[in-house]
């Protein structure tokens, strides 16, 4: 019996590994193919005249994702300035991630990094691409770059995090809360989980609540302590609907290798 929830846990874990949304430092293919990958994304993206689009990344097997769930990591790129190794600078697209932190994964941190190591852990050379219309790009360039984000990051980390709630966040949430941030301008939570309530809807996870019971005791990454009844998340997926039924898309798109 032992043996069996020890098993059953350890596919808990794999199937929600904070592998996928936490900064990448080994890769499964070789850096001149993610190289290509990402410069491929920044030049469709710049082709559209992006200046802030949504990203994400699949950092699992599929088999081993919740049904529904297609990508395990998302964040926000902007167009930047960016200064080189050698310190001369270039533009290209700065990438804005809330990562799980790779000691405590509980815990979460605000990093700034570009298209190449965003996609170092991919286990799939696949992105997927939301790019808004352009008056909301200026409005979420205009959050981030006034710090808005920052002020909005829970650290408290939980890959299931309940949008509804701001308790625990994930990297979807807080992308979310940026995107909302900039279209009913304020960074005040109580105002902007209100407006998710009403206008947004989130993820189902189906995944069945003892086996997410049973992860939650092996990982700080893991809880439902914000939630009620059925498990729903943020997700791409779910952001992706979001814009496109308020009519908020420029562009949607999933770019692969």
């Amino acid at each position: 019996m032992k043996k069996y929830i020890f098993t059953l846990v350890f596919c808990v874990l794999s199937a929600f590994s904070h592998a996928g949304s936490n900064q990448a430092t080994e890769s499964k293919f070789k850096p001149e193919e993610i190289a290509k990958f990402a410069k491929d994304v920044e030049k469709y993206a710049a082709q559209q005249g992006a200046r802030a689009f949504i990203i994400a990344r699949v950092g699992q097997p599929k088999s081993k994702l919740p049904k529904g769930i297609e990508f395990t990591h998302t964040a926000i790129a902007v167009y930047s300035e960016i200064t080189l190794s050698d310190g001369k600078k270039a533009k290209g697209y700065a990438i804005h991630n809330l990562y799980q932190d790779a000691e405590n994964s509980g815990k979460s941190s605000l990093v700034t990094d570009y298209p190449v190591d965003f996609f170092w852990g991919a286990h799939e050379l696949k992105a997927g691409i939301v790019i808004p219309t352009p008056e909301l790009q200026a409005k979420i360039i205009e959050v981030i770059a006034n710090g808005k984000d920052k002020q909005m990051h829970n650290p408290k980390y939980s890959l299931i995090a309940n949008p509804f709630n701001n308790k625990y966040q994930n990297c979807t949430e807080h992308t979310l809360n940026i995107i909302n941030a900039a279209i009913y301008d304020t960074t005040n939570m109580k105002q902007l989980k209100a407006n998710t309530k009403a206008y947004f809807t989130p993820q189902r996870v189906k995944v069945s609540g003892f086996k997410l019971a049973l992860g939650g005791m092996f990982s700080d990454g893991i809880t439902t302590k914000d939630h009620r009844g059925k498990i729903r998340t943020t997700s791409f997926g779910s952001i992706r609907q979001y814009l496109s039924q308020y009519k908020l898309t420029d562009k949607a798109h999933i770019f692969k290798a």
